[in-house]
C-alpha cells in the first residue's frame, strides 16, 4: 500500500482547551507540546494569542521551545489578531473567517464578497511578514462549495500555504464529507486541511474519510476533547492511519502516555469504552473470547495493545470461562484442580450477577478459600 499523503495538526492546546471548564497552565501546555512532538505530530496549534496576555505568552514559549513540529496559532481575519500571532514568532498562522451565509449574516452583516476581500488583505499581510498561512473556512460544511473553491483559490493566489475546511457544528456524515472534499479537490487541487467536530459522533471517521478522499492536513485533539462533544481524536486517527492508510511514522506506543497526561491536565478522563485509550479498550470478559485470545490474540483484537502502549486485561465476571480463570489464577500463583475451578467460577458468577465487582482482592480471597478446602 502506498501511504496516504497526510500530516497531523494537533489542536489540543487551542480547540481542546475550549472544552467547557478546561484551562491548561503554561507548564501543562509545554509538556503536552513536547509529547506531541515526540510522537511525531508535524504541526501543533499552540493557542489563540489575541485572547489574553497569558495566552500569547504560552504560544510564544511553545514557538521558542525548539520542537521539530511546526508551531501554529489561530487568528481572526483582523490585523490585531495577525499581529499578535506574528509577535509570537510562530511558523504558521491560521487565519479564519466564517463562510456560511448563516454566519456571514449573523456575525459580519456584510456580503460574501466583502468578507472575503477583507480576509484576503490579512492573508497578504501575514505572508508579507514571512509566516506560513492556513486560510480557514469556519462552518465550511454549511457553505456553498462554489464559494469555498473561490475562497481557497484566491487565498492561495494571495500567498496561503494551506486552505482549511471546518465541520464546525459536526453535521456531516462520512459519505457527505467524502463527497464535498472530492468536489472541492476536483475543482481546486489545493493542500486541504480538515477540522471535524463530533456532534454526531463522526469526527474521527469523517477525518479519516476526508484523508481517503485526498485531504492533506488532519486536525485532532488528544482524547477527542473540545467544544461541546469534542473533536477528532488523535489516538483514533493515528491508529486508523497506521491500520488503513499505511502511515507508520508516528510513535503509537506513546498514545497511552499522552492520553493520561491530557486527562490529568484537563480533568476530563476518557470514557471506559473509548477506543485505543479507554480502560476497557483491551479488556475481555467473555469466556469464548478469552479462550480464543489465549490461542491467538488476533481472534478478538484488531489493534494489538502493545502497538499503542496498552495492555491486555482479562476481567472475571458472569461471562468468564474455565480457561480464563485458570490463566488468571496462575498469574496470581494458584494452580487449581477441576473441582476448585468449578467452585471459584460459581462464586464469581454469583458475585457478578449480584453486581459485586470481582476485584483482584476478591478473587485472591476466593482462590485461597478454594485451596484451603472448598466450603461445603
Amino acid at each position: 500500500m502506498k501511504p496516504w499523503n497526510i500530516e497531523i495538526c494537533d489542536v489540543t492546546l487551542r480547540d481542546g482547551e475550549q472544552t467547557p471548564g478546561v484551562s491548561f497552565t503554561r507548564d501543562e501546555k509545554m509538556a503536552i507540546a513536547q509529547l506531541l512532538d515526540e510522537i511525531g505530530v508535524e504541526v501543533i496549534e499552540a493557542g489563540f494569542p489575541v485572547v489574553s496576555a497569558a495566552e500569547k505568552e504560552c504560544v510564544a514559549a511553545i514557538a521558542g521551545s525548539d520542537l521539530d513540529a511546526r508551531v501554529c496559532c489561530l487568528a481572526r481575519a483582523l490585523q490585531p489578531d495577525v499581529e499578535a500571532a506574528l509577535d509570537c514568532d510562530v511558523d504558521m498562522v491560521s487565519i479564519f473567517i466564517a463562510t456560511s451565509d448563516l454566519h456571514i449574516r449573523q456575525k459580519y452583516r456584510k456580503s460574501r464578497g466583502e468578507v472575503l476581500e477583507d480576509a484576503l488583505d490579512m492573508v497578504e499581510f501575514a505572508t508579507d511578514h514571512g509566516v506560513q498561512v492556513r486560510f480557514a473556512a469556519e462552518d465550511a460544511s454549511r457553505t456553498d462549495p462554489v464559494f469555498l473553491v473561490e475562497m481557497y483559490t484566491r487565498g492561495v493566489e494571495c500567498g496561503a500555504d494551506r486552505v482549511s475546511f471546518a465541520d464546525t457544528v459536526g453535521c456531516l456524515t462520512p459519505l457527505e464529507i467524502h463527497a464535498v472534499v472530492s468536489e472541492i479537490l476536483n475543482a481546486a487541487p489545493l493542500p486541504l486541511c480538515i477540522h471535524c467536530h463530533n456532534d454526531l459522533g463522526f469526527a474521527s471517521a469523517n477525518t479519516i474519510t476526508a484523508a481517503a478522499a485526498g485531504a492533506f492536513q488532519l486536525h485532532t485533539t488528544v482524547n477527542g476533547i473540545g467544544e461541546r462533544a469534542g473533536n477528532a481524536a488523535l489516538e483514533q486517527v493515528l491508529v486508523a492511519l497506521r491500520m488503513k492508510g499505511g502511515v507508520d511514522r508516528y510513535d503509537l506506543s506513546r498514545l497511552q502516555d499522552i492520553s493520561r497526561l491530557v486527562a490529568r491536565c484537563s480533568d476530563v478522563a476518557p470514557e471506559r469504552t473509548r477506543p485505543v485509550v479507554g480502560e476497557n479498550a483491551f479488556a475481555h470478559e467473555s469466556g469464548i473470547h478469552i479462550a480464543a485470545i489465549l490461542g491467538d490474540p488476533l481472534t478478538y483484537e484488531y489493534i494489538p495493545p502493545e502497538l499503542v502502549g496498552g495492555e491486555r486485561r482479562f476481567i472475571l465476571g458472569k461471562h468468564t470461562g474455565k480457561k480464563a480463570l485458570e490463566h488468571v489464577a496462575k498469574a496470581y500463583g494458584f494452580d487449581l484442580s477441576d473441582e476448585e475451578t468449578r467452585w471459584v467460577l460459581d462464586q464469581i458468577k454469583q458475585k457478578s450477577e449480584g453486581k459485586c465487582s470481582v476485584t483482584p482482592g476478591v478473587l485472591c480471597g476466593l482462590l485461597r478459600k478454594a485451596k484451603e478446602g472448598i466450603p461445603q
